[in-house]
C-alpha cells in the first residue's frame, strides 16, 4: 500500500497486536503509525521537513482546476497556494494547524496512495471559517472498490492528556451524522471528484454512495479517520543522532500516548452509531521545536504572498 514516504515509519500496525491493554486488544479497527524525521550534523532536519510541506502545499490549498491551470508553473502554484493559507494569532494552541493539514495530505498520498477529494484549505479561506468538519477528505481505491478518509490534523506543544481529550472531542463530533452528510454534500458539489484518475463506473458508484439521501449507516464500514498529530517532543529536541536508542524511546512514548488516546475515545464512543465499523489511524510525528517550525513556515508564506 505504501508508495513513498520521506520519513521513517517506526510503527505501522493494528493495536490488537501491540497494545498491552486488554480492553483494546480486540479493537481491530484502531491503528497506530509512528513517524520520525532524521538528523544531520547533530541537528534535526528542519529543512527536510519544510521542503516536504512546500512540496505538498498545492494539493491542500488549491482546487484541482487551479492546479491544472498552473501545471508546469511551480512558482505560480506556490504563490496562489500561499494566498489561500490563513493564520490566527489568537489561536496559540492550534497555531500551525495548517502545517498539520498539509503534512497529513502528503502522508495520505505517499503512504496510502490516497486521492485528494476536497482541498480543505482552499475551501476555508475565510479566517472566520476555521476547521469546520474534517481537515481533509480523501478516497483510497483498491481492487475496484473505495474507502472514504475524513482526516483530523493537529499541531500541539505536547500530547498530554488535555490535548488528547480535545482531539477525541473533535474526532467524535466530526463523525456525527449531520457532519458526515455535510462533508458528502461538499464532495459531490465540488468538481474535483469528477476529475480523479479513476474509471467512470467507480466514480459513479462513489457519488451514488455518498448522496445525501443515502443512509450514513451504509457508509460506516467504508469510513477511515486518520488522526495526524504533530507534537513538540523533549526526547526529539535533546537527541542529536538517529540511533536505535532514540527509535525505541519514541516508539515507547508514542505507544503509551496512543493507548491513552484510544481509551479516552472508547469511553465516549457511544455517541457514534456503529462506532466499531469505523477504522481509526492515529499518526504521531515528533518535532523538537514547534515555534521554530511555525515561524519558518509563516516566513515562507509571507514571502510567496508578496510575490503575487
Amino acid at each position: 500500500m505504501s508508495v513513498k514516504v520521506d520519513f521513517e515509519v517506526l510503527v505501522d500496525t493494528s493495536l490488537s497486536t501491540v497494545c498491552s491493554s486488554e480492553q483494546l486488544k480486540t479493537a481491530l479497527n484502531k491503528r497506530f503509525i509512528s513517524l520520525i524525521n532524521d538528523y544531520e550534523d547533530g541537528k534535526w532536519r528542519f529543512a527536510k521537513f519544510q521542503t516536504y510541506l512546500w512540496d505538498n502545499i498545492a494539493q491542500t490549498a488549491l482546487s484541482q482546476r487551479e492546479r491544472d491551470s498552473l501545471a508546469g508553473k511551480s512558482h505560480s502554484q506556490l504563490v496562489e497556494a500561499a494566498r489561500n493559507l490563513r493564520f490566527s494569532d489568537a489561536d496559540e494552541v492550534g497555531e500551525g494547524s495548517e502545517i498539520a493539514e498539509i503534512f497529513l495530505y502528503g502522508f495520505m498520498k505517499d503512504h496510502f496512495g490516497a486521492l485528494p477529494v476536497v482541498p480543505k484549505i482552499f475551501y476555508k479561506q475565510n479566517a472566520q471559517d476555521n476547521a469546520k468538519g474534517a481537515d481533509s477528505v480523501h478516497i483510497v481505491v483498491k481492487d475496484d472498490d473505495f474507502t472514504l478518509w475524513f482526516g483530523e490534523a493537529k499541531f500541539y506543544n505536547s500530547i498530554e492528556d488535555k490535548r488528547l481529550d480535545s482531539i477525541v472531542t473533535s474526532v467524535l463530533k466530526s463523525l456525527q451524522t449531520d457532519k458526515l452528510k455535510k462533508e458528502n454534500i461538499i464532495v459531490t458539489n465540488v468538481s474535483d471528484i469528477y476529475q480523479l484518475p479513476i474509471g467512470s463506473d467507480l466514480q459513479a458508484r462513489i457519488v451514488a454512495a455518498i448522496r445525501p439521501k443515502e443512509s450514513i449507516d451504509k457508509l460506516k464500514s467504508r469510513i477511515n479517520v486518520p488522526i495526524m498529530i504533530l507534537h513538540e517532543c523533549d526526547i526529539t529536541s535533546k537527541n542529536i543522532d538517529l540511533t536505535d536508542s532514540y527509535r525505541k524511546l519514541i516508539s515507547s512514548h508514542h505507544m503509551e500516548r496512543v493507548e491513552a488516546y484510544y481509551k479516552k475515545q472508547l469511553a465516549k464512543s457511544t455517541s457514534v452509531f456503529k462506532y466499531s465499523d469505523v477504522k481509526f489511524h492515529v499518526i504521531l510525528f515528533p518535532v523538537p521545536n514547534k515555534q521554530a517550525i511555525v515561524k519558518a513556515f509563516v516566513s515562507g508564506v509571507q514571502f510567496y504572498k508578496s510575490q503575487g
